[in-house]
């Protein structure tokens, strides 16, 4: 008998324990195999049947409904689709020394008084605003406003403004807000006080508001800087009489602006406007004066915010000031009197802080000021005269909401 060697024989023990593996390992992927195959199979069957389905149904919906909707209809009846916004903004105001609607040294515009005491509707409105398409936006707002216990309802603001000019440029025309100082652009229901700072009364009759074209550039810098211009008409105050063929003023205002750190942030703005005076009118109709000429006013604002971490749910701070600077000079003519020449500058300043100290509720403190030089004596007791002192007040505020749109 011829004996394997030793190795030979392993390996002939290693093939027959491999060869049963091997073979059960074949039986399961066939296995696997024919259930893939079997899976497949009821797959395409399920999916033949909601075809089958779905045909069924689609000839059911053609057989109830034979004349198919009409698809553009729908879209052209929502193609305008507007942002409404309706702003109620009742007041009770009383005052323990009305000054009436003078300021001394100033000759005012019309809404630059206190207004009326008692209940009144204050200055309400309902603005619209929509995409007009790819191009231009629009927007108008109209204002109900309270004159002597009767409601005037006038076009506040009506204007369109493009969207994709190059270069960040953007173009707006019609009746706006001018953008010169950081209040001026803003509706007076959102302010932080209920009336404006002395200066802002005294020399932009509570705010600017005329038609004409503004021109913005928005540089291209991490750090906010925006620089615009703007042509008016011209006809209100502190402007008057729409000279040179509807151009009366003109502006130009540059606003910058950052953050420092997570908590803090500052906007700054330098503004002049030069408006041409043709016997504007002051807005005292028992004594008014008339008055020709020129003014130029200049108007450097800053405004700080503070939000802990950026988050001004719980507490926020909001201080900001101004100083104003104005030259008028030309003819002046007080109620019932002849023109006297006039020139002479202005000055005021404000500074104020609202502060959030717990949701819901805010304080703030105001304080403004108003200088004039001294007239002549053929201007002695006119509007322009200032009496041998200098305007000023300090107002104190407090405020609850339940929501952003909500104030008390």
């Amino acid at each position: 008998m011829k004996l394997l060697p030793i190795s030979t024989a392993i390996l002939v023990g290693f093939g027959a324990i491999a060869n049963p593996v091997q073979a059960e390992k074949s039986q399961d992927i066939q296995l696997l195999k024919e259930q893939l195959a079997e899976i497949q199979k009821n797959y395409q069957t399920q999916i033949q049947q909601l075809e089958s389905r779905i045909k069924q149904l689609e000839k059911l919906q053609q057989q109830k409904s034979p004349v198919p909707p009409p698809v553009q209809e729908q879209t052209r009846a929502n193609a305008f689709n507007p942002s409404i916004a309706l702003t109620l903004n009742g007041r009770y105001q009383t005052f323990s020394h009305d000054r009436g609607d003078n300021i001394p040294g100033f000759s005012l515009g019309a809404e630059a008084g206190n207004g009326s005491q008692g209940f009144s509707l204050g200055e309400s409105e309902l603005n619209l605003n929509s995409n007009i398409d790819d191009l231009l936006f629009g927007n108008i707002t109209l204002a109900f406003e309270d004159e002597n216990g009767d409601t005037a309802v006038a076009v506040e603001e009506a204007w369109i403004q493009t969207l994709t000019l190059p270069t960040d440029f953007t173009l707006k025309a019609g009746r706006f807000f001018s953008s010169i100082a950081y209040m001026n652009e803003r509706h007076s229901h959102t302010d932080d006080f209920a009336d404006r700072p002395l200066p802002y009364r005294a020399m932009l009759n509570g705010r600017y508001l005329d038609d004409g074209v503004q021109l913005r550039w928005l540089a291209p810098t991490d750090t906010f800087l925006e620089m615009g211009g703007e042509l008016l008409r011209g006809a209100q105050y502190p402007a008057g009489g729409s000279s040179h063929n509807g151009v009366g003023s003109w502006s130009v205002f540059a606003h910058a602006g950052g953050d420092v750190g997570i908590s803090n942030s500052w906007l700054a703005g330098l503004s002049y406007l030069s408006a041409d005076l043709n016997e504007r009118e002051s807005g005292d109709e028992d004594n008014l004066d008339l008055f020709s000429g020129s003014s130029n006013l200049i108007i450097a604002d800053l405004v700080w915010t503070w939000s802990p971490q950026g988050n001004p749910y719980r507490n926020n701070a909001v201080i900001q000031g101004g100083i104003f600077w104005r030259d008028e000079s030309g003819r002046f003519a007080p109620s019932g009197s002849d023109w006297s020449s006039y020139d002479g500058s202005q000055s005021g300043w404000y500074a104020q802080v609202a502060y959030q100290f717990i949701p819901n509720w805010r304080f703030g403190l105001r304080a403004s000021g108003l200088s004039a030089d001294d007239v002549s004596a053929e201007l002695a007791g006119s509007s322009l005269d200032n009496q041998g002192h200098d305007p000023w007040e300090a107002s104190l505020m407090i405020d609850w909401s339940h929501s952003e749109f909500s104030l008390a």
